[in-house]
């Protein structure tokens, strides 16, 4: 009795437990591992290879005397990295680059704003003033700059003729230490302009009716207190997204510099990309070369991480 008592009392084993079911869950597992690896593997290999391995290599690089050609190197530490700090030319180049960026990156977020609401608040062509406004993100640049070179010409370009008109000085603006910066910040304006400017329309188009038809019965029917209470707010994951990525190709900005300027007159507009490649390929010294993209590398990554930090906290998510 007792016997056939534990028996019937005897927990039945789980179908878990069985060694059947416990194989086949081993089994399932495996597969859905495969799988996985399959899907992430090629990507993962293409991040190793087009990415680690060659930051890899330039910080490798950075701590030897390395020339472009030689068959030979030594190692020399961290010696470039502090020629680098103490490299006037390479000081003036960051600050170009970081002032370069504080006009461009602002220009850009609120001309391309005004835009937008411009063109949303309009009625007919649309499409039209999209294209226009988008078309010199899709330009090349170089030949751009080509454009931008005559127009901005000392005697015979169409800005100092339009200035001559209107009894307002004029400038050598890419000759002049004073205008030089300047001049190629408002090309990089214009050049990013679009691109912030459709992100804009997508986000404009994507804030709800019914929060303007909220703001209207709380009193907010002026155009200013839409703007400031719905508007702006809702626009802030946009606003971030173009912040970081202006920021960025203003600060990766080469093209300009190497056609216009050449970094003169003196080092009034050289920049970092513009002295990593006069290092590297014009000076042949590939190592001092490397160590100035590890530094810049290390400063657009903590600037990106600060940016988007500090810009999270102030966003509302829809």
């Amino acid at each position: 009795m007792s016997s056939a008592s534990s028996t019937a009392t005897k927990p039945a084993a789980s179908s878990a437990d069985r060694p059947g079911t416990r194989k086949a869950l081993r089994h399932h597992r495996l597969a859905e591992t495969f799988t996985a690896w399959s899907l992430a593997g090629p990507a993962l290999v293409l991040l190793v290879v087009l990415f680690f391995l060659p930051v890899f290599a330039i910080f490798a690089i950075a701590l030897t005397d390395w020339q472009f050609g030689a068959s030979t190197l030594s190692f020399v530490g961290f010696g470039n990295f502090k020629e680098v700090f103490a490299d006037e030319g390479f000081r003036a180049s960051l600050v170009n680059t970081i002032l370069y960026v504080t006009i461009v990156v602002p220009g850009t977020i609120i001309l391309g704003l005004v835009i937008a609401l411009l063109i949303e608040s309009g009625k007919s062509f649309r499409a039209f003033y999209r294209a226009i406004h988008f078309l010199p993100f899709m330009a090349t640049l170089t030949a751009m700059a080509i454009a931008w070179e005559a127009l901005l010409h000392p005697t015979i370009g169409l800005v100092n003729q339009t200035l001559t008109g209107l009894g307002l000085p004029t400038a050598n603006w890419l000759r002049d230490e004073n205008t030089v910066l300047p001049a190629l910040a408002m090309i990089g304006i214009w050049q990013n302009l679009g691109y912030a400017m459709v992100l804009f329309l997508a986000g404009l188009k994507s804030i709800p009716q019914d929060l303007y038809d909220a703001a209207d019965i709380d009193g907010a029917d002026l155009w200013l207190d839409r703007l400031r209470t719905v508007t702006l707010p809702m626009l802030g994951p946009v606003t971030m997204f173009v912040f970081i990525v202006v920021a960025l190709k203003a600060f990766e900005t080469f093209d300009t510099v190497q056609v216009l300027t050449q970094g003169g007159p003196g080092h009034a507009s050289e920049m970092l990309l513009f002295t990593l490649y006069r290092e590297s390929f014009e000076y042949l010294r590939t190592g001092y070369g490397a160590s100035v993209a590890v530094v810049f590398l290390s400063i657009v990554v903590a600037l990106t991480l600060i940016q988007a930090r500090v810009m999270d906290k102030k966003v509302h998510y829809q």
